[in-house]
């Protein structure tokens, strides 16, 4: 399993918080701030998963792929703070200065016309149980195992969401470009406040281009320094641990994932993928041991 927390002497280089799936699909889109980035210019497409066009067309459509149905016992699941169950929504929020012009607003005179989104702390119904997974991993990992591990990652939480509770996932990736040098980013792909969208999820689980396009080309956008340094480290090495606290504050008790690594046997099938992630969903008390 990973680490529960970082390293005390590491010094952790963060990308501000993306809270929305289109955030992060907006980000990985902006231009470049290096001319080498692997994200949309790595050539070998088979390695990366898929092109970038087609990286970027199964961001907003969806992975259509066969996704195994899993009898699972969810667990009673108990609030563990507090008697409202809260989860992170963005709602707009009107000023004199914004990232958006409201045309009805402006039109009618009214100073404050600029809009954001802002996060705030909405209710929702039943248990949030908040993911946070980690994308990153070797470049000698075979596409198997990330299939593998996301579908049986995907399946489970399809279970939990069936029995009447929300999931929220963020995705993290988190790794080290020296001893004690770590750069971290995450983002909400999947938000409890909307309707899941299993597509979406898979693409997240399962695909490998969400790490070899996307989440490079994000880090590719960052500002030049960054990137670069980023890039010249060949985006990392493990660990590729993930860490409660890499989110942002107010996320309390989420369920941080271990790492994808090429030993790991339990990837090499999807059975053996489910048998592993229903083992740790029940050490976690998501599922009722069968």
């Amino acid at each position: 399993m990973s680490r529960i927390n970082a390293e005390p002497g590491d010094t952790v280089h963060a990308l501000p918080v993306m809270w929305s799936w289109q955030e992060f699909v907006d980000r990985a889109r902006e231009p470049d701030s290096i001319d080498n980035g692997d994200g949309r210019n790595y050539t070998d497409d088979e390695w990366a998963g898929a092109s970038w066009e087609e990286a970027l067309r199964l961001a907003e459509d969806g992975w259509t792929t066969v996704l195994p149905e899993v009898e699972a016992e969810v667990a009673e699941l108990r609030e563990r703070v507090g008697d409202q169950v809260l989860t992170t929504a963005l709602v707009p929020a009107w000023d004199v200065t914004g990232s958006e012009v409201d045309v009805g607003v402006y039109l009618s005179g009214v100073p404050e016309c600029m809009v954001d989104a802002v996060p705030q702390r909405i209710s929702a119904r039943g248990r949030v149980v908040t993911f946070l997974v980690p994308t990153g991993y070797v470049n000698t990992t075979p596409h198997s195992a990330v299939h593998h591990r996301g579908v049986a990652l995907a399946a489970l939480c399809s279970s939990i969401i069936a029995s009447g509770h929300s999931v929220e996932i963020w995705s993290g990736f988190c790794s080290y470009v020296s001893d004690t040098d770590r750069y971290a980013s995450v983002a909400r792909v999947v938000s409890a406040a909307e309707p899941l969208d299993i597509g979406r999820l898979m693409f997240v689980m399962a695909h490998p281009a969400m790490l070899r396009r996307l989440w490079f080309a994000v880090w590719d956008s960052a500002p030049e320094p960054v990137a670069r340094r980023f890039k010249q480290e060949v985006y990392g090495s493990a660990s590729y641990d993930c860490f409660p606290e890499d989110l942002p504050e107010g996320i309390t008790d989420p369920y941080v994932l271990p790492y994808l690594s090429p030993e790991d046997s339990q990837w090499e099938s999807t059975d053996t993928a489910l048998a592993w992630c229903r083992k740790m969903f029940a050490g976690l008390g998501l599922l009722r041991a069968s």
